[in-house]
């Protein structure tokens, strides 16, 4: 078996995230990673908050705390919101690190003892209101490509394109407000991509192949424009320093590395943090997944559409100026936007649902299916309450839920606490079990291929082709004249949840464990079903003692709906 090593994009330290910052990375690897322990396959996922840059200072100045001490709390918080989800990740650690600041310093080290780092004064803005340069992201205006108003200095949150704070048209700061704004000249280091370029393209040319079109088309478009040597330092309190022994001058000046820079080195960190707070007794190598990686780990990336840039170009290509082994990316699964009512989410406009207010509404599962069900993967998806709803109601409550409530409930009813025996499997078990193992053929190959709302249909499939199975027989018309034939039939329906349990785990988690938990089943420790097994549906035997658990999933009522769209509004408020 493969080993495994899965990373989503970084979630911003400032503030709770959204639905489509989850369902755009952390989600779908959450997903995949779960699948993929479930077949018997080593896994390492690794994700962090990404804690350093300009978001984390405005963030901890309006709490009105020490960015630290912000980000110690905000860390917490999002792993709180993440544990309601249910994310199983391996490690969920901080860029702040003292692992990312040893790695980060060395890679800076290393590409400058190779020809790919160089100081140069630029011209930077400064506010004299505030007593500062400001970075990119201190800096607010009107995007020149789209004329979106809100645009940063590093990036227009509307049409994606990267800047720079001068290529805004009336910048103002981010702090004050103030456009009274100063270029002034200072230094700071550059990466020189443009010595990279030809490397870069080389490697995406060997490695893209599989990729989404979503990602290798964006991979593309920026080696098409040609990569340009990029600022990796700003003047900010909070970052990893740049160190004295290499550049001493800047040093002494309190310059830090940009975030772009060290977010990413976080995902190496991470997996250091990991093996660094082993249990007692517990020896973990955190080298053998990146650096001289075996030839068996496999690295697969999440991110939306944004973020794709940085980890496809901009990351390889510092990679590569190490002249090190460092493990490489394999395959990046991009996602499009999940909009809100057409329009986009947005964490600083907070404009959307939020994934804290989601827990509070529904459990996590009820999020994770429709979240999955929907993912913007060939193009962008919306988020509306009505959809929602529909979802919920139709697959969740009515074809998964219903199936378990009505099967157990009958059998307990008519036949006591234990599994019915009945007659022996006839002509339409067998047709059922030749129709599962189909259908579960078709969801394993759509998790392999990491097509999510594929997959999420294919299991949707599963879960129909048992009520199928049940109208079809029609236990409660068979107890009249055949009560072995009704047993016959519940018992198989039996084994349909409890292989419902298993494949459906990695979807809802939650759910899947109650249902597999209904019965007494010694030994139950199996992770995946085989086909032998999913056509014999005789897992679950009779005499097996079960329970009915409470349902499953409630439906959605009319006066839910109303009551969310009063709270988050609905189309008129996007």
């Amino acid at each position: 078996m493969a080993r495994h090593l899965v990373t989503s994009a970084l979630p911003y330290i400032n503030g709770i995230k959204h639905l489509g910052n989850m369902v755009g990375s952390m989600l779908p690897a959450d997903v995949y990673s779960r699948y993929l322990r479930q077949r018997g396959h080593d896994v390492l996922y690794i994700c962090a908050t990404d804690e350093h840059g300009t978001p984390a200072e405005l963030a901890a100045q309006e709490a009105g705390l020490p960015v630290d001490q912000f980000c110690t709390q905000a860390h917490d918080a999002q792993r709180a919101v993440y544990d309601g989800f249910e994310l199983a990740f391996d490690y969920f650690g901080r860029s702040s690190s003292q692992q990312n600041m040893e790695i980060t310093q060395h890679f800076a080290r290393k590409l400058n003892e190779n020809g790919f780092i160089e100081e140069r004064a630029i011209r930077q803005v400064y506010s004299p209101a505030d007593g500062r340069f400001l970075p990119d992201r201190y800096v607010e205006g009107t995007c020149p490509h789209c004329g979106y108003d809100k645009a940063r200095g590093d990036q227009c949150e509307n049409c994606t394109r990267v800047l720079d704070p001068t290529d805004l048209i009336g910048p103002r700061s981010a702090i004050s407000g103030s456009t009274e704004l100063e270029v002034r000249e200072t230094k700071h280091l550059f990466l020189l991509q443009s010595k990279l370029q030809h490397e870069v393209e080389e490697w995406i040319d060997a490695v893209s192949a599989e990729w989404p079109q979503l990602s290798s088309s964006i991979a593309r478009k920026w080696l098409t424009e040609g990569l340009h040597d990029r600022a990796i330092t700003r003047d900010l309190d909070w970052g990893v320093p740049v160190p004295a022994d290499t550049w001493p001058e800047l040093a002494a000046e309190g310059k830090v590395f940009y975030v772009w820079f060290d977010a990413p080195i976080e995902y190496i960190g991470a997996t250091k943090e990991w093996a660094d707070v082993a249990p007692d007794g517990e020896s973990r190598d955190w080298k053998s997944w990146w650096y001289e990686a075996d030839d068996d780990v496999r690295y697969t990336q999440f991110m939306a559409k944004d973020n794709v840039p940085f980890h496809t170009v901009m990351f390889p290509a510092t990679e590569l100026g190490l002249r090190e082994p460092w493990k490489k990316v394999d395959f990046v699964k991009g996602f499009n936007w999940l909009t809100y009512y057409g329009g986009k989410f947005s964490t600083s406009q907070k404009r959307g649902v939020f994934t804290d207010a989601a827990l509070e509404v529904l459990p996590g599962d009820y999020w994770r299916y429709f979240l999955i069900a929907s993912a913007p993967e060939s193009d962008d998806s919306s988020f509306t309450w009505e959809h929602f709803t529909a979802t919920v109601n139709k697959d969740l409550a009515d074809t998964l839920g219903n199936f378990v409530n009505r099967v157990l409930s009958f059998s307990r009813k008519r036949f006591g606490d234990e599994v019915p025996a009945g007659h022996a499997a006839g002509e339409a078990e067998a047709k059922l079990g030749e129709e599962i193992a189909r259908l579960l053929a078709e969801y394993e190959e759509q998790m392999e291929a990491l097509q999510f709302r594929k997959a999420a249909a294919a299991l949707r499939a599963l879960w129909s082709a048992g009520n199928s199975y049940l109208e079809e027989k029609a236990p409660w018309l068979e107890i009249k004249t055949d009560p072995d034939a009704a047993a016959l039939t519940l018992r198989t329906a039996m084994n349909l949840i409890h292989l419902y349990a298993i494949v459906s785990e990695p979807l809802i988690p939650a759910s899947a464990a109650a249902m597999r938990g209904a019965f007494a089943l010694a030994g139950d420790t199996a992770t995946w079903v085989t086909s032998e097994q999913v056509k014999a549906l005789d897992i679950v035997p009779a005499g097996t003692a079960f329970t009915v658990p409470p349902v499953l999933f409630l439906k959605i009522t009319e006066e839910d709906l109303e009551s969310y769209r009063a709270r988050f509004g609905g189309a008129g408020n996007a």
